[in-house]
């Protein structure tokens, strides 16, 4: 069953991106942390009247092996992915070659200040540029509450794939009977969603080792053969 916790929408102004776009060849790294950053990315260079290989002059970090391959899709050449895909990970990988360099890092207008906090700190200068953003999605409350409210269609299992989609999650079922929730495993794609999901009060029953979707789909697969039989009520 999906049902999206997150809607991409564009940032409120285009000011930040547009004008480090323009002003490109003054950076040193580009550093993406999702697709879908990639794709505002590329829209705005097309948009102003440049192509992705026009930025070939910056050196290009991308947080996992997804962003990446979406930069590689449309040209771009990458640099640097880190073992771990988190944004400490990036910071690992770039600590040590980015004193008195410039760096843009495009991302979400709500995000970790890891990044550019850790980098600045290394005697980076960072400029952020909002490449989107998320919100919840509108009809995914009342979708939510009909199936946590129907036994017969709750879930075993409920995936999270960032921190947005497991905040979303919690304010989307806030009127549900936390009775609903005794028998459905939350399963997160890596730490730094763990964590946001034990701080909205819940348990994580699995979390991937490799932090991408099929890490995520694997960990929920080992996870079912070794608990799923006990996890559940006997009625189900």
């Amino acid at each position: 069953m999906e049902v999206p916790t997150i809607e991409i929408r564009p940032p409120r102004t285009w000011s930040q991106l547009d004008r480090a776009l323009r002003e490109h060849a003054s950076y040193d790294w580009l550093i993406l942390t999702s697709v879908n950053g990639v794709e505002a990315l590329v829209d705005r260079c097309r948009r102003l009247r440049l192509s992705l290989r026009s930025l070939g002059g910056l050196k290009v970090a991308a947080i996992g092996p997804a962003t990446r391959r979406a930069l590689e899709q449309h040209g771009s050449k990458v640099d640097v992915v880190p073992s771990e895909y988190i944004a400490e990970a990036v910071v690992k990988k770039l600590h040590h070659r980015v004193r008195g360099q410039r760096i843009l890092l495009v991302r979400a207008a709500v995000a970790r200040d890891v990044i550019p906090r850790q980098l600045e700190e290394a005697g980076a200068e960072v400029t952020v540029a909002e490449a989107y953003r998320t919100v919840a999605p509108s009809g995914s409350r009342r979708k939510l509450a009909a199936i946590f409210r129907n036994p017969e269609q709750r879930p075993h299992v409920v995936t999270f794939t960032s921190s947005s989609t497991a905040r979303n999650f919690h304010e989307l079922v806030r009127s549900i009977d936390k009775r609903s929730f005794e028998h459905v495993a939350m399963a997160s794609v890596g730490p730094v969603t763990s964590a946001t999901l034990r701080e909205c009060g819940y348990e994580v029953a699995t979390q991937a080792r490799k932090y991408t979707m099929p890490g995520l789909a694997k960990a929920i697969v080992e996870w079912s053969r070794r608990n799923g039989p006990r996890f559940l009520p006997e009625d189900r």
